[in-house]
């Protein structure tokens, strides 16, 4: 799988919020300023391109439609993540997140209670 760019994970973001649609779709969800129209139509392509969507031609236009869900994506990202940023260690993910006191001890509890509750079932 191919790594996203900014303006494609934007793009991405708002093609599975509406499962699927037209560029003129995905532009008017986007944040201000959003990017011309043909910077985006081609920000799609290059998702198409990559596997992340399929396109469908309907009259003059494209649909979209995600092949990928959010949440695989999302798991992806995140493996890729914590292995090139913690040495794969998600203990050092949640360390610098405690030490950087974006996590509180109410919070890392609840981790705790989840992580619990998954290995009794």
């Amino acid at each position: 799988m191919e790594r996203l760019t900014q303006p494609e994970e934007e793009a991405m973001q708002v093609l599975w919020q509406l499962d699927g649609g037209f560029v003129k779709d995905v532009l008017e969800r986007l944040p201000t300023p959003p990017p011309p129209y043909t910077t985006l139509a081609s920000t799609i392509r290059n998702l198409e391109r990559k596997g992340y969507v399929r396109a469908e031609k309907l009259g003059n236009s494209y649909h979209y439609a995600p092949l990928l869900r959010s949440e695989d994506y999302r798991q992806k990202f995140m493996s890729t993540f914590v292995s090139d940023y913690f040495r794969n260690s998600y203990k050092d993910l949640v360390s610098f997140f405690a030490k950087d006191k974006k996590i509180s001890a109410a919070e890392l509890q609840e981790i705790i209670e989840m992580i619990e509750k998954r290995q009794s079932e």
